[in-house]
């Protein structure tokens, strides 16, 4: 039995597809690791991310350590998949000969093929979870059909792609049998889900259904777009407790030129509209969102109205990053990236230091309240868990202090008291 180890790079949606693969190797009789933090397998699989230069460096660099493995022999095959391989496969064929092969970001059946084994339909809807038990990231579609001026999503994952809705509960299903609670929602764009088969946007009903599957405790929501919001998805969120009152959408900017030049389809009045509607029609609220500095064309100007819109909106979660000119979008194509690095740098770090106090803030006001924690992990003194309002790996954290008097199972849900804050995390006691 040879070990194979995976290793994957970029977001949970390429973990999820890493998931299916290993699902499929294991099957074929293989031993399978997943990130390992010293791999040793006979072959190796890197999943790639393309999204980004960031991303792609990192993807480039990890090929070619495992590239210089093989070169000493240390490993027998090494096979490169996924986004950055999808959208490169011509130019990383000839710069890194020492990859036996490379893949595109769904040619599963053909790497199976490779190492001599059939891949099973029978298990397309099946995957080794390599999160936690007692979460899990489900995808419900693939693509997207939004042309965002500095996005190469599209170029590389094509048109949207909604999963058939009962597929998706049966895997829901399957997946609470396996001891699941918690489920993060993913998609490149998922208030388009259902266009496509159904003819009507249709993610409402979907997570409606999936509420109401029992041993779900919770669903939260990501990467949604403002424009065209359906707005049922709301009347969800408040009525049923188990879907988070979460939601994670991409703002990317507020003042209007910016947002044209970034084909967003949506102005600054209707941005600020758009989250006034979104913190009424669901009361108490947590928006996740991104924005992007130094896209082509932001002038100062543009981007003091930026520093003001998060001023007023006070997310509770926000990321950010700089613009990055990708080959291939409408902003290469289009625009000459005439924005100095150091001045990108520059707006980035202060968006992000403003940010850091209001999220502090908001932190602390937390203190005192009883809040419902579901337990990741134990860190040395701390039990380590999250509420509703935090997704795993990219937001804040509760630290419970370790009882020897009181046990906690890791996976188990809990009432807290938040005793103190800093500016991210919260730390708390067990209530019950």
């Amino acid at each position: 039995m040879k070990t194979i180890d995976v290793i994957t790079l970029g977001c949970s949606k390429n973990l999820v597809d890493s998931e299916r693969l290993i699902r499929q190797l294991e099957a074929a009789g293989f031993r399978v690791t997943h990130d390992a933090e010293s791999p040793e397998g006979e072959i190796a699989v890197v999943n790639t991310c393309g999204f980004i230069a960031d991303a792609q460096e990192e993807s480039i660099n990890t090929i070619l350590e495992l590239a210089q493995r093989k070169t000493e022999g240390r490993l027998e095959r090494l096979f490169v998949m996924g986004c950055l391989s999808q959208r490169f496969l011509a130019d990383l064929e000839k710069e890194i000969p020492e990859v036996d092969r490379f893949f595109g970001k769904f040619d599963w059946n053909l790497l199976l093929g490779e190492l001599g084994k059939t891949y099973r339909e029978d298990l397309c809807n099946q995957r080794h979870i390599t999160t936690p038990p007692h979460y899990a990231y489900l995808k419900i579609s693939e693509g997207c059909d939004r042309r965002c001026s500095y996005c190469a999503i599209p170029i590389i994952t094509g048109r949207h792609v909604s999963r058939p809705m009962e597929e998706i509960l049966d895997e829901v299903s399957l997946l609470v049998a396996q001891g699941v609670k918690e489920f993060q929602i993913i998609a490149q764009e998922l208030t388009y889900y259902g266009l496509d088969l159904y003819h009507e946007r249709k993610i409402a009903e979907l997570v409606e259904r999936m509420a109401r599957i029992p041993g779900v405790e919770w669903i939260r929501l990501h990467y949604a777009y403002p424009s065209d919001f359906p707005h049922d998805l709301l009347r969800v969120m408040r009525e049923y407790p188990n879907v988070c009152k979460y939601l994670d959408v991409a703002l990317q900017h507020v003042a209007t030129p910016v947002l044209q030049a970034m084909r967003r389809n949506i102005s600054k009045e209707e941005t600020y509209r758009f989250v006034e509607m979104l913190r009424r029609e669901v009361p108490g609220i947590y928006l996740r969102t991104t924005l992007m500095v130094g896209h082509p064309g932001e002038t100062e100007e543009a981007f003091d109205e930026l520093m003001e819109f998060v001023r007023w909106a006070r997310f509770e979660r926000m990321g950010a990053f700089a613009y990055s000119e990708e080959m291939g979008t409408y902003s290469a194509n289009t625009f000459s990236d005439d924005i100095p690095d150091e001045v990108k740098q520059a707006r980035l770090s202060k968006l992000m230091r403003l940010q850091q106090r209001i999220s502090a803030e908001i932190q602390e006001e937390k203190v005192g309240q009883e809040m419902r924690v579901i337990v990741d992990r134990r860190e040395g003194e701390f039990y380590i868990g999250r509420t509703e309002y935090d997704s795993p790996e990219v937001d804040p954290e509760v630290l419970i202090k370790a009882d020897s008097n009181r046990e906690i199972k890791i996976g188990d849900f809990c009432h807290c008291r938040i005793t103190s804050a800093d500016d991210f995390d919260l730390y708390a006691d067990v209530v019950s």
